[in-house]
């Protein structure tokens, strides 16, 4: 019998499982198949959001490098000047933001990594807990 969302809520309010006939099995409480449920809906949530800090990680390793080879791009241009222009201050700014958007970079590793782990359990808890109802309920068996 397949399961909605909806289900694994009530289930969660119970704690034993229960037939079509209402009478009790042996097998995951209610508690475990409420587990799982918010498990599979939080998985595309955390795919999403793992995908989306990895596309600005790229951005902030491409801006990195914009603002390196504008920060050089300036220094060339002062060393050439005739005229003694003071771009020293500006040059600072620029790798102040490079300091910056390298620590925001590192942050977002962190984090990205944090989620890869958080996704790795919940692939692991997953197959875990399919693994225990397919030994409780063999494939076939007329109680699925």
């Amino acid at each position: 019998m397949l399961r909605t969302f909806g289900q694994f809520v009530m289930a969660g309010a119970s704690s034993a499982a229960v037939s079509g006939a209402g009478t009790p099995v042996a097998g995951p409480t209610g508690r475990d198949l409420f587990a799982e449920g918010l498990l599979e809906f939080l998985r595309p949530a955390v795919q999403q959001l793992d995908s989306h800090v990895h596309a600005v990680r790229e951005s902030q390793v491409e801006l990195r490098e914009q603002i390196d080879n504008l920060a050089v791009e300036l220094c060339r241009i002062n060393e050439d000047q005739k005229v003694a222009l003071d771009l020293d201050p500006y040059v600072k700014k620029l790798l102040n933001a490079r300091r910056r958007v390298v620590l925001v970079n590192n942050i977002l590793q962190n984090a990205q990594e944090r989620l890869r782990r958080l996704n790795h359990s919940v692939v692991k808890e997953t197959a875990r807990r399919r693994a225990m109802l397919d030994s409780v309920y063999p494939p076939g068996s007329p109680s699925k």
